[in-house]
């Protein structure tokens, strides 16, 4: 059998022929060579630790293919032998690396776990090695002028070296260190402690299957030992809660990878991650084990065939069932080994053609069919025993990727592979907001109605990947989760703002939140009046100022995500959801103004016979805000600039005021705990920039009358009082309507416009080609005819754009029509903020969502109107401004 064995090795295998010839020794001793193959391989000298180890491995490798080939060896041998070797090459290249940085140190305070089938006593013929390296900062040897961490790290690096680096004997282990905890952003050597406190609370289901495979192998055991004591809690769980079955449930189904070729048996079969292969016998014992072991200690072993034993004898598992898996496992892992020993490579898959019939020759078979007709049987009783613990198909969402790929496609994903990849990736808890089993559990819940609703959004693939960024970016799911699975009409609605808006998805990426508004089905209707907002806003209870804060941003962030969920779900016409979002931030001004004042007034009182008014300019003052729009506001205040306030730190009503109006602006502008509120810019005010924050009433008539340019006086035309008393409104609005009517310096007004609009066009271009604002014949052009106009002539004076427009035309200055012109460029903008915020053309299904906001039949038609509305409304410029076509 011996010399059979030989031959079929020097005639099948070029690395075992290569060996042969440099160990002819070994051939000539074998039958003394395979009593005792781990003495033999290391009866030589050597130069170095590392020359050792691999002239070891390689008469090692070949003594027991030799011996596996002639059957001298039981598979449990072959196994055997290959890790006492890997355990012992492992804490060789531990002591060395530690000796070379501090000379004579005992290899403590460095230790290294093996997990997987190094760590049950199963290692392949031609395998990695999974170890975790941890280190005791306490004991590690390490030299004076670096941290216990750079030394381990080091250490870490030279153990990987001395094992994986090849020279003319090859090398001796190749080591993947990606088992352990966030091994992508986490050094190769992990203190002890900070990695008992990972494993004891944020550890991951497939994390607890590897560990019952681990073990303490090399290095310093006894800190192995103690590291594997204090996490045993977390592998083996007494109490098999809802959550736990989940776990498991979800390792035993994602365990069939139909990702990997390999699947079909056959040339090419994967004979460990194929249907009824090497993997799935192992996690069918370890599902048992991690059911039934934390209550039966028994149960704990890591080798696969003594778990199936244990589990078939405690009667977890038919015996029957137990042998069949037993006898598969052998035979597998056998044939595995053939495969690898052929080319001393890391493969599992069976190869194609002629080179399976090398395979099958190298186990004394005739050729690649009779390797097959071998190993079929086994095959599919294992998937047949593997299919039996898959709970049977119930209204969730099937973690078997044909069937999960299947199901995803029926939903209405085009490209279902990208979709299946996404809800793996949330299955496997990487993403912080998806790591507990109480996230997890939700998840699946919400899975089967929630891939249904995206699936059928205008844009699925484009609402999958913002929601898989969505859940990427929160620090927990599970009330998000939750709500969904409660309200399914809301996940259709989540579809469609995610498949057209990001925008709002951006908004809901950071407060999550938001989509509890959406709940009331009043969130698709109008928002209310300002004193109805006013009043909600201000809340039942009186608050402290810092709650007042935040209960308004939740308010308003509510608020407006809301308004722009109108559009997306085509409930309200854009021009409503403009005032909406206008009347909205003027609540806010109302009630943070009350509160912002009577704060200040507690340490610095009131001004007798004084107040503050806030002047809305821009798009606020014409009630007609976007999403993204911010608040153009001038701080005034009425009465003697001179008089002093009352309270016990009294200031100089112009100092008063303006570190007031500072307040104000911090309270309407500076995020919270519950978010942001408004971007503000005050570079309206007299003098802009660089004048005060805040003028007295006085002040403010005597510039715009006397010192005011054209471009102010045109803001002026937009200017709204929104926050004071009544007469103090009424005082500021006799001032703008003076000047409106005239009370002002005299200019060029046409002259001045035109240059305006041409340093605009100049140094804000638009930016992109349906920027219905900034484009030549947009929005920009409509206000600078309407204001032209209304300065020119003294008429039409109302914030109301539209309305300006409307009376504009009734006199005769304007055309009728323009006032449909405003309402496209108005509802375009609205519309655009929220789904092509680069005012570029969005994605094709979000293309008939704009056509709806803008009442016309298709995108066609959107362009087309576009187009005919910007030469109208060029022409209306061009004509004020004087200029020809």
């Amino acid at each position: 059998m011996l010399g059979d064995a030989v031959a079929r090795a020097r005639r099948e295998s070029p690395f075992l022929g290569w060996a042969l010839d440099r160990e002819p020794d070994l051939a000539e001793n074998l039958r003394a060579a395979l009593a005792d193959p781990l003495a033999v391989a290391a009866a030589f000298d050597a130069d170095s630790v590392a020359q050792a180890l691999r002239r070891e491995r390689r008469r090692l490798a070949l003594i027991v293919a030799l011996g596996d080939l002639s059957g001298a060896y039981t598979f449990e041998r072959v196994v055997a032998v290959l890790t006492q070797f890997a355990d012992g090459a492992l804490h060789r290249a531990i002591a060395a690396a530690i000796d070379e940085r501090v000379s004579g140190a005992p290899p403590i305070g460095f230790a290294a776990i093996a997990l997987g089938k190094q760590g049950s006593g199963e290692l392949n013929y031609s395998s990695d090695i999974d170890p975790i390296f941890l280190f005791d900062p306490a004991t590690l040897p390490h030299r004076a002028n670096e941290d216990a961490q750079q030394a381990a790290i080091r250490i870490g690096k030279r153990v990987v070296e001395l094992l994986q680096a090849r020279d003319a004997n090859g090398y001796v282990l190749r080591v993947d260190l990606r088992l352990r905890p966030s091994s992508e952003v986490t050094p190769i050597a992990l203190p002890v402690d900070a990695a008992i406190s990972y494993y004891e609370s944020q550890a991951l289901p497939w994390e607890r299957a590897a560990f019952i495979r681990a073990r303490a192998a090399a290095g310093d055991k006894a800190l192995g030992e103690r590291f594997l004591a204090a996490i045993r809690p977390f592998v083996w769980r007494r109490a098999l809660d809802f959550g736990t079955i989940a776990e498991v449930r979800s390792i035993t189904r994602r365990i069939r990878d139909h990702h990997a070729q390999g699947q079909a048996f056959g040339a090419g079969y994967d004979l460990k991650r194929g249907r009824g292969g090497i993997r799935e016998i192992e996690f069918f014992a370890q599902t048992h084990q991690l059911i039934h072991g934390g209550r039966d200690p028994a149960l704990r072993a890591p080798a696969t065939l003594d778990a199936l034993g244990l589990l078939a004898a405690a009667g977890w598992i038919d015996a029957a069932d137990a042998r069949a898996l037993a006898d598969a496992y052998r035979l597998l892992r056998t044939i595995e080994h053939r495969v690898q020993m052929i080319d001393d490579r890391q493969t599992h898959a069976l190869p194609a053609s002629d080179s399976l019939d090398r395979v099958a020759r190298l186990h004394g078979l005739a050729d690649g069919g009779a390797l097959l007709a071998l190993l079929a049987p086994h095959v599919d009783r294992v998937g047949r025993i593997y299919d039996a613990i898959e709970p049977e198909e119930d209204s969730g969402m099937p973690e078997d990727g044909d069937r999960l790929r299947a199901r995803l496609e029926a939903a209405g994903f085009a490209d279902a592979e990208v979709a299946v990849r996404r809800v793996e990736e949330w299955r496997s808890g990487s993403y912080p907001a998806l790591r507990s089993p109480t996230a997890r559990a939700a998840l699946e819940a919400v899975l089967p109605g929630l891939m249904q609703a995206l699936g059928g959004a205008a844009d699925p693939g484009q609402a999958l990947i913002r929601l898989d960024k969505l859940l990427a970016r929160l620090p927990s799911a599970i009330n998000f989760l939750r709500l969904l699975e409660a309200q399914p009409p809301l996940a259709r609605l989540l579809g469609n703002i995610l498949s057209h808006a990001p925008t709002l998805a951006d908004v809901l990426g950071r407060r999550i939140e938001l989509l509890d508004g959406l709940i009331d089905a009043s969130a698709l209707e109008p928002v209310p009046d300002v004193a109805t907002l006013t009043a909600e806003m201000r809340g039942r209870e009186r608050q402290d100022y810092e709650r007042q804060l935040d209960h308004v941003r939740r308010m308003v962030n509510e608020k407006r995500f809301a308004l722009g969920a109108q559009i997306i779900a085509g409930a309200s016409d854009p021009l409503s959801v403009s005032a909406g979002y206008a009347r909205v931030a003027e609540a806010a001004i109302g009630v943070l103004g009350d509160a912002t004042v009577a704060e200040f007034a507690l340490r610095h009182g009131k001004v007798p016979g004084s107040e503050l008014v806030v002047l809305a300019l821009g798009r606020l003052g014409g009630a007609a805000l976007t999403h993204a729009s911010d608040l153009d506001l001038v701080y005034l205040f009425t009465g003697d600039h001179a008089v002093e306030s009352d309270g016990e730190k009294p200031l100089g009503a112009v100092h008063y005021y303006n570190r007031l109006a500072q307040r104000l602006t911090a309270a309407l502008s500076v995020p919270t705990a519950s978010g942001p509120l408004y971007p503000v810019d005050t570079r309206l005010r007299p003098s802009g920039a660089q004048g005060p924050l805040v003028v007295s009433l006085e002040g403010f008539r005597r510039y715009q009358q006397e010192s005011a340019w054209t471009w102010e006086h045109m803001a002026l035309t937009r200017a709204r009082p929104v926050y004071g008393s009544p007469e103090a409104i009424a005082a500021v609005q006799s001032v703008i309507d003076a000047v409106l009517a005239g009370a002002r310096p005299v200019r060029d007004i046409v002259a001045d416009a035109v240059a305006m609009r041409a340093e605009m066009r100049a140094h804000k271009p638009p930016q992109g080609p349906l920027d219905a604002k900034l484009l030549d014949g947009g929005l920009v052009d409509l206000e600078f005819a309407v204001h032209t106009l209304q300065l020119v002539h003294r008429i039409g004076f109302t914030p109301d754009l539209r309305a300006a427009i409307g009376a504009l035309a009734e006199a005769g200055l304007m055309a009728p029509t323009l006032v449909r012109a405003h309402d496209v460029l108005t509802r375009l903008l609205v519309t655009l903020r929220l789904v092509a915020p680069d005012a570029d053309a969005p994605a094709e299904p979000t293309r008939a969502l704009v056509a709806q906001a803008l009442d016309l039949p298709d995108w066609p038609a959107v362009l087309e109107t576009l187009a005919a509305t910007r030469q109208e409304v060029g022409a209306a410029w061009r004509g004020v401004a004087g200029e020809g076509d």
